[in-house]
């Protein structure tokens, strides 16, 4: 059967989605509220580590002291030689995201760690190898971070990727 309806495509500019429409309210955080981001996630295999940065960044923002910590193949994220053909040139639109996100994180205040046991038994990261800032840590801390969350009554957002 031939098509028998005829839509003009969207233009750029036009706005397709009510953008002032808001449903919950715009929660600011409290004196004293806390917030960690466990991320354990491959950087570049999907769109979740960028957006959980975005999404720690907005917390940040909403006045939360914000705790990040990398654990597993998160580590990756926080690499300090990253960059192609030279470390810090982006060797495609993008490549450098996800270290570009971090130092906000870091420039804004954010705590940011990176486990010992997946940089160097998994990774062949040295310490020396994540960016300035980020802080490594025991992966025995990666359960206590979780436990100081839970005792802190933060809120708490973990992704799990591999």
């Amino acid at each position: 059967m031939p098509k028998t309806v005829t839509i003009d495509p969207p233009k750029e500019g036009d706005v397709l989605y009510n953008v002032e429409e808001k449903v919950f309210p715009d929660h600011q955080a409290e004196p004293g509220d806390k917030a960690y981001v466990f991320m354990h996630t491959v950087p570049f295999e999907g769109s979740v580590g960028l957006v959980n940065m975005l999404t720690a960044t907005r917390l940040q923002r909403k006045g939360f002291e914000l705790t990040f910590v990398l654990y597993g193949p998160g580590v990756l994220m926080a690499s300090a030689a990253r960059g192609y053909p030279a470390v810090g040139s982006e060797g495609f639109p993008g490549n450098l995201s996800m270290n570009r996100q971090l130092q906000v994180l870091m420039d804004e205040g954010a705590k940011v760690y990176a486990c010992r046991f997946a940089m160097g038994a998994l990774y062949g990261m040295r310490e020396d190898d994540v960016m300035p800032g980020v802080m490594p840590f025991s992966p025995l801390d990666v359960l206590d971070a979780t436990i100081q969350a839970w005792r802190d009554k933060a809120l708490i957002i973990t992704t799990w990727t591999v």
